[in-house]
């Protein structure tokens, strides 16, 4: 039944009766699977996706990526330091990664500045955290398979001499 999960991570307004359509199955079936999937907390919630640059809002905040590197801690690895940065507010996502930096924190602010405190009083102050990058998003292109902007087509240009 991963199938109405993948619909869902695409479309999380899909009634059950939509997804029943497209996959050939009762709606009574699906409804059921989906409030499993809820209880279990395979779904962990239903969210939307907006683009904060259309809703003319001067003051829509900032987002950044906050690479972090840390020391693993013996028996819990990386786990207690992220699940302390987990706890604030400020953070919409945390990953563990690959890579020169261990951890990647993602983090809507009202504005710079405020970015720069959380980093410096939270992050920076936490034993463990060896170092810290921060990357401020400038413009969002796309998000979890949904395009903000569509491009428009380019005309090509040639010089001619």
């Amino acid at each position: 039944m991963t199938e109405i999960l993948e619909l869902l991570e695409r479309d999380s307004a899909l009634s059950a009766a939509e997804i029943a359509d497209r996959l050939g199955l009762s709606e009574t079936e699906v409804a059921e699977q989906i409030s499993r999937y809820e209880r279990d907390g395979t779904i962990a919630a239903r969210v939307a996706v907006v683009d904060w640059d259309k809703t003319g809002s001067r003051d829509n905040g900032v987002n950044a990526l906050i690479e972090v590197k840390i020391s693993p801690q013996r028996g819990v690895g990386y786990d207690r330091i992220a699940e302390r940065i987990a706890r604030y507010d400020e953070v919409e996502s945390l990953s563990l990664m690959s890579g020169t930096f261990d951890l990647a924190v993602m983090i809507r602010a009202r504005n710079m500045r405020e970015v720069s405190e959380f980093v410096f009083a939270h992050l920076a102050a936490i034993d463990g955290v060896t170092g810290t990058a921060t990357h401020f998003i400038m413009k969002r292109y796309k998000e979890r398979h949904i395009t903000f902007e569509k491009p428009q087509e380019q005309e090509e240009r040639g010089l001619f001499v």
